[in-house]
């Protein structure tokens, strides 16, 4: 008997000693693995400086976290995560557009999309949760609240009129409830859900509709995942092109009326005793509240080098296939840069060169730094790192580097170096940035 259940023990052993072998250690050296992995991944964004988010990013609550691995999987950019020492760990901050795809999925709920500590930050204003800035009755959503992804955007632009209709009254006098400036995601989502709730508002834009997608390439894929617009209902895929949400955003105004003035720049903003005088390019309004869902691109910025005003320098690319057999420069390392530079280059007799400033690109989209890193293996793109353009003439352009001068054989220049942000605007008005709002919110009735 004795005999019996030695046995019985030893073939217990040897079964867990098989299925150890079999599944456990397997997964032990496959997760020692990844960490490996991610630990280079880490070394090499921080060398870079790439770790450390732009904007918004993932906050991870570290006794939380169980290193279960499923917010690394379910990243759409791929790279953002990654598990050190078993806990989930932000890699490539940069690439992180605020998705929140790993905080929905975290099963324990270790993860919350936010911006982290904005104290020192002078590019992004501090706003309360429902978007009220330090002054009362002006709120600010989509990109420059630094929030960019388009959901957050129309989200904010929502949650933004919940909170002025619980404040307020229609009005009846025909008095403005609520002016709205830009006329993007979240502005748009505004004057719907104003319309909605029976508010009387105004949207108004400096360009047209659209936004920040107006200045997208064309066809470019744009993430939205699935989001409930105001009386028009649900955007249910993930992915759509640039024309497609231009159409949405063109029916919803057309069938719902929206009551919209573009090529209307705002001017200044004036407190009054019970709202706001709004000054644009055009007229002058009355408002208790407003919204500012500005775009972070503003207007181009200009390189302020001899040629610039040459019709054949343009700040946007709206159809690379138009373009072919040319030698084209582009300037700038951003996302727009990149992707006008491979959209370029796809394009048959084209030679596409990038001139960039730094010594290397950061903050991409991993599918952008995948595919320049191909493009220039490839040689199918020539990049002159740490360079800046000295002259634009009609047949070439002179950039200079630390090291030499080059004059590059060109017949058109793209020029994405950013935009001249309404900071000196939101100053003037008295929005704070990187500090606490300390001022109590009033109600206008």
């Amino acid at each position: 008997m004795d005999f019996l259940i030695e046995n019985e023990s030893v073939a217990t052993f040897l079964m867990g000693a098989i299925i150890i072998s079999i599944f456990i250690l397997p997964y032990i050296y496959s997760m020692r693995k990844k960490e490996s992995r991610a630990k280079i991944r880490l070394a090499e964004t921080r060398a870079k400086g790439q770790d450390k988010p732009l904007l918004q990013h993932p906050i991870i609550n570290q006794s939380e976290c169980i290193g279960c691995g499923i917010c690394v999987d379910v990243c759409p950019e791929g790279d953002v995560l990654g598990l050190i020492d078993g806990k989930a760990t932000v890699i490539h901050g940069s690439h992180c557009i605020g998705h929140g795809k790993c905080a929905e999925n975290c099963p324990v709920g270790a993860i919350e999309i936010g911006l982290g500590d904005i104290s020192e930050r002078q590019d992004i204003p501090r706003i309360s949760e429902n978007f009220e800035s330090n002054i009362p009755g002006i709120y600010i959503t989509g990109e420059l609240s630094g929030m960019a992804l388009i959901r957050n955007a129309i989200e904010h632009g929502v949650k933004a009129i919940e909170h002025i209709h619980s404040k307020t009254k229609s009005s009846k006098n025909g008095k403005l409830d609520v002016i709205i400036v830009g006329a993007g995601p979240s502005g748009l989502a505004a004057a719907l859900q104003s319309i909605e709730r029976g508010l009387n508002y105004l949207l108004i834009d400096q360009s047209d509709t659209g936004g920040t997608i107006l200045h997208y390439p064309r066809q470019k894929m744009t993430l939205i995942q699935a989001v409930n617009i105001p009386l028009f209902g649900h955007l249910k895929e993930g992915e759509y092109q640039k024309e497609v949400l231009l159409d949405y955003w063109e029916t919803m105004i057309r069938d719902y009326k929206v009551n919209i003035h573009i090529k209307e720049k705002l001017i200044g903003i004036t407190p009054l005793p019970n709202g706001f005088k709004i000054s644009t390019s055009k007229n002058e309004y009355d408002a208790k509240y407003v919204i500012l869902a500005l775009g972070r691109r503003g207007t181009p910025r200009k390189l302020g080098v001899p040629g610039e005003d040459f019709p054949k320098v343009m700040y946007k690319l709206l159809d690379a296939e138009t373009y072919k057999n040319q030698n084209i420069l582009v300037v700038g390392g951003g996302d727009s840069a990149i992707e006008a530079a491979i959209g370029l280059a796809h394009q048959k007799g084209n030679n596409v060169t990038i001139s960039y400033r730094k010594s290397n690109f950061f903050r991409l989209k991993s599918r952008n730094e995948k595919n320049i890193e191909t493009a220039i293996v490839q040689k199918t793109i020539n990049v002159v790192f740490d360079s800046t353009v000295k002259e634009i003439t009609v047949d070439s352009v002179t950039v200079t580097t630390n090291e030499e001068t080059q004059t590059i054989k060109n017949d058109f220049v793209f020029i994405f170096a950013g935009g001249e942000l309404p900071f000196p605007l939101l100053d003037s008005i008295g929005i704070d940035f990187g500090v606490e709002i300390k001022t109590k919110t009033e109600e206008y009735v």
